[in-house]
């Protein structure tokens, strides 16, 4: 089974250090940085930020590493890491398959 985690950060700095480690780990195949704008309540507050959301391809099994991993580097006090369980074209599933561990 396949997943894609959801996590953001506030600069593409910080997306780019957490998307190059899960990659050379082997615990992603791949992840998209997108920049985007947020709205939300934080501490009586309502926020607008722009951010950098990462789109990690990974096996559903290895979910728990990502998330320990992203956690570990991750500079907000509550990020944002949501996943769902993903398909596709069978080839490209394999392709994951191939580059995570």
């Amino acid at each position: 089974m396949y997943s894609i985690v959801y996590t953001t950060t506030s600069s593409k700095e910080e997306a780019s250090k957490i998307a190059r480690e899960l990659v050379e780990k082997k615990l992603a195949a791949c992840v998209n940085i997108h920049p985007i704008e947020s709205v939300y309540p934080w501490e009586g507050n309502i926020e607008e930020d722009k951010e950098f959301a990462l789109s990690i391809k990974t096996v559903t099994s290895g979910i728990q590493e990502v998330t320990e991993n992203i956690r570990k580097m991750h500079s907000y006090e509550l990020p944002a890491i949501i996943s769902w369980k993903i398909s596709g074209e069978e080839k490209y599933l394999e392709w994951i398959s191939d580059n995570v561990k």
